[in-house]
Order: C-alpha cells, then structure tokens, then sequence
C-alpha cells in the first residue's frame, strides 16, 4: 500500500476549522492506498461548501495510466439539506475502454455498481447517493485516420457519508471504496484485502491496450 501524499493545505493548522472536518482530512492524509493508485493533493474549490478538501488520483499498471479521477470532500457545520448531513463526498471517475465495450447496454448499470459495490464492501456507509455515467466514442479521420478509436467513461457521483457521535466520518473507508472505483474502471481486480461482503456479480471490464 502507498500514502497519501501532497502539501499541506489551509485547513492543516487552523484551530478555527471544525474538529469533525480537520479529523477527516487528517484521515485521508494518513491513509494508505493500493499500490497502483498514484494520489495527491490539489486545491479545492471554494464556492461548493464553506470547507473543502480535494485529492487526484491516476491508475498505473505496466507503466501505462489506465484511469484517474478526483474526489472533493465539502463540510457545511451546521448541515445541508440537500445532503441531509454535514458532509457530501463528490467524485468524477473516468477511463479509456476497449472500443467494442461501449455498445454494451448493461455498461451504465456495471459502472454504478462498482461505485455501491466498493462503498459495501468497505463498510462505508452513506446515503442520498446521486450521479451519473457517460460515455463517449471517437473516430479519427483524414490526417488522424491511422489513429485507433478511442471509447471513455466517465461517471460523477455524490454521496453523504454517514456520521458517527460527534458528527465524525469514517474518511479512511470512503477513500479505499473510491480507489477501488478508479481500480474496476481501469480493469484491475479487486484488491486482495477488501472485504468480499457487497461486491458479488460486481467485475471490472477489460481495460484498454493500446
């Protein structure tokens, strides 16, 4: 497993950040990831929550980058109603396939259960999960004919992680079940120690070679 790693952002220091959101982001900046997961720290965006938190991330297998995405942890004190908590996790996921794959009319249906299935497995709990998944093909011609075409998908997605007394998240959990997202878009097999419970009938497809 590797760490999270990345610069200290402003909510490191600040006694004026809430204890439940300064807990989470110590969290995810100590966690320990799966090997092919490349992570980091970027700035947030400001205008989603009055506290926000943000990570990349790329899948690398064989020394090619076979998926990324990035995930925004927002904190509201005093709650949102849409979220029905005080934290919403928002995710975008996305990856090349195999050209054929994206004719496959069970494909949106696959993606948005390996975002569920990881989040079971992980024993993350949450609520009020929305999103949704794409996907898009490109031919080239003319000059860029001999290139080979391309198919992505990319899926978004938020969720409401589910707060224990004191209004703490189990972070650490929701940031394995998203890696584990990135892993299935980008092909590879669940990690050898996630808990098997939630993720039956829930396989990656085939990534792409180029």
């Amino acid at each position: 497993m590797a760490a999270v790693h990345g610069q200290v952002g402003e909510v490191g220091e600040d006694g004026g950040v809430p204890f439940p959101f300064r807990h989470a982001v110590d969290a995810l900046r100590g966690a320990r990831v799966r090997p092919q997961v490349r992570i980091e720290e970027v700035a947030a965006p400001r205008r989603l929550a009055s506290y926000a938190y943000a990570l990349e991330a790329s899948v690398l297998a064989d020394g090619e980058e076979l998926a990324d995405g990035r995930v925004v942890l927002l904190h509201e004190p005093q709650g949102h109603e849409a979220w029905s908590g005080t934290f919403r996790l928002v995710t975008l996921a996305r990856a090349d396939l195999e050209p054929e794959m994206a004719g496959d009319p069970l494909l949106p249906e696959v993606s948005w259960s390996w975002l569920t299935g990881a989040l079971a497995a992980h024993g993350a709990g949450h609520g009020e999960p929305s999103g949704t998944v794409s996907r898009a093909s490109s031919h080239f011609f003319g000059g860029l004919g001999d290139r080979p075409d391309e198919t992505r998908i990319e899926l978004r997605a938020s969720w409401t992680p589910q707060e224990r007394p004191g209004g703490l998240i189990d972070a650490t959990a929701h940031l394995a079940a998203w890696c584990d997202l990135l892993c299935a878009c980008a092909g590879l097999p669940p990690a050898e120690d996630t808990p098997a419970r939630g993720t039956a009938g829930v396989v990656p497809l085939p990534k792409r070679r180029t």
